[in-house]
């Protein structure tokens, strides 16, 4: 008889086992295939928050089948005390295994509501804006110009919300004089800039920011990756060129910036500087005479006048020779790389013509023809308001 009952109780041992084991099988199969989550979503996870909290919400968003089996597996992969807030794109069909590593990894938020600070060479704007999951796409909320100094109810919103992540977005060609402005304007940042940035070497890019970041570390970030840049760029050089230091690199490349905004044009454009220097023609460009008359502070709003074209000034390229003194404006990588490595042309003028992009010419004479071409298209133009 005892015999009989140990004999039953092994094998409902047995089947204990089996069972567990099965169970362990599908929880694990569970765990790790794709799970029901038909479009992208956008999970915030709340300062303070934990696993539980966390996956109820995915239950009731349907992205998960079970939350108790998301809690264990996140107990049983050692995770479960790694919880980051913030506000985390969830992709469709992600397994529970994808989705812990997610909200576990670190790192800044993926998604939600994010703040970018433009600032461009003629207006600065801040935008509001925020990813919709399913498209992949930032859709606005609000932008103004922080400078007039109005903040619409929108932004005041999300500023305060911990998962809110900050972008300023610099753009080429703004002198540093704008762009220390700008960012004294920004109540997002916070401290002093202790003088304004030296001409040219800030780099125009995207840099994310924490609420309450330091304008001068920013700038320092800005300076730190233009001279990795402006390093690289000379190191990278084309033989030959009529430049020897970095230093002068970074002036003709700003030039550069300034004379063009097609991407396709700034090889060119190089090239006829280049091509100048070499023969030991004056540069002749209306954007470093520009400069020396606004010193970099601002836009001149209006033609240049015959008497400023006329006056000898450093920055007067038309009055004196080779290089002014000093950058005109922050050039962007490609216009670096173009400045050091300038297409191979025989190219010596250029002029609008009224598409946005120049013509250029080898002689005088095309020049000239060129120039005739753009005066009428500009009369054309004022006939025509």
């Amino acid at each position: 008889m005892w015999r009989h009952i140990a004999s039953n109780a092994l094998s409902l041992l047995i089947v204990i086992v089996v069972m567990l084991g099965g169970l362990v099988v599908w929880g694990k199969r569970s765990f790790e295939q794709p799970g029901p989550l038909a479009q992208a979503i956008c999970l915030r996870v709340e300062p303070g928050s934990n696993m539980r909290r966390v996956s109820g919400k995915l239950a009731d968003m349907e992205a998960i089948e079970s939350d108790r089996l998301f809690r264990i597996g996140a107990q049983y992969t050692e995770r479960a005390g790694s919880l980051k807030a913030g506000s985390f794109l969830v992709p469709e069909r992600a397994s529970m295994d994808e989705i812990i590593t997610i909200v576990t990894q670190g790192g800044g938020s993926t998604c939600g509501t994010e703040i970018v600070y433009r600032i461009g060479v003629n207006r600065q704007q801040i935008e509001v804006r925020e990813l919709d999951p399913a498209s992949g796409r930032f859709e606005d909320r609000a932008d103004f110009d922080p400078v007039e100094g109005e903040y619409p109810e929108s932004y005041a919103e999300v500023r305060e919300q911990s998962d809110t992540r900050f972008r300023v977005a610099l753009a080429e060609g703004a002198t540093s004089w704008q762009i220390a402005q700008a960012l004294e304007a920004a109540e997002f940042l916070s401290g002093e800039i202790a003088d304004v940035p030296p001409e040219g070497m800030l780099a125009p890019d995207s840099y994310e920011v924490a609420a309450g970041a330091d304008r001068q570390e920013l700038v320092d970030r800005m300076i730190e990756r233009q001279e990795a840049r402006l390093a690289q760029a000379w190191a990278n050089r084309a033989d030959d060129l009529p430049i020897d230091t970095p230093e002068e690199a970074l002036i003709l490349a700003s030039i550069v910036e300034k004379e063009t905004g097609q991407p396709e044009e700034r090889d060119q454009v190089a090239s006829v500087f280049v091509n100048r220097l070499r023969k030991g023609m004056r540069l002749q460009t209306d954007p470093t005479v520009i400069y020396g008359v606004t010193e970099g502070k601002g836009v001149l709003g209006r033609g240049l006048r015959r008497s400023e074209l006329d006056r000898v000034t450093p920055y007067n390229t038309y009055q004196i020779d080779g290089l002014p003194p000093g950058p005109i404006a922050n050039p962007g990588l490609a216009s670096l790389q173009a400045a050091l490595n300038p297409a191979s042309t025989p190219l010596l003028y250029f002029v609008a013509d009224g598409t946005g992009g120049h013509a250029f010419a080898e002689t005088l004479a095309e020049h000239n023809a060129n120039v005739a071409r753009w005066r009428a298209i500009e009369q054309q133009g004022a006939s025509g308001q």
